[in-house]
């Protein structure tokens, strides 16, 4: 079982940036592939981001691409997303996602939920 805790959510105006952070439970965090997701109001969820249990292989949704990136420490069970030049596209709640699957881009690969965090981004 592992539980999921983001954290740095807010208000950014646009252009702006904004470091997400999900702390994880247990042990074996390191057996577990991580992603980031988010969902917008009137929209399903998307996928954002995804790192591999080393941190070595990343994977972006085209629209972050170059703007986002994440990372993992595994000595601490982390993952974190740092977002930056954010679009007011980007506002949306953004959610932690751990594996046991490897890397995927699917929400329904996804073994773990965090409860989200709100990023609001404005002009």
């Amino acid at each position: 079982q592992v539980q999921l805790v983001e954290s740095g959510g807010g208000l950014v105006q646009a252009g702006g940036s904004l470091r997400l952070s999900c702390e994880a439970s247990g042990r074996t965090f390191n057996t577990y592939a991580m992603g980031w997701f988010r969902q917008a109001p009137g929209k399903e969820r998307e996928f954002v981001a995804g790192i591999n249990r080393s941190g070595v292989i990343t994977d972006y949704a085209d629209s972050v691409k170059g703007r986002f990136t994440i990372s993992r420490d595994n000595a601490k069970n982390t993952v974190a997303l740092q977002m930056n030049s954010l679009k007011p596209e980007d506002t949306a709640v953004y959610y932690c996602t751990a594996t046991e699957a490897g890397i995927r881009r699917t929400s329904r690969s996804m073994d773990y939920w965090g409860k989200g965090t709100l990023v609001t981004v404005s002009s």
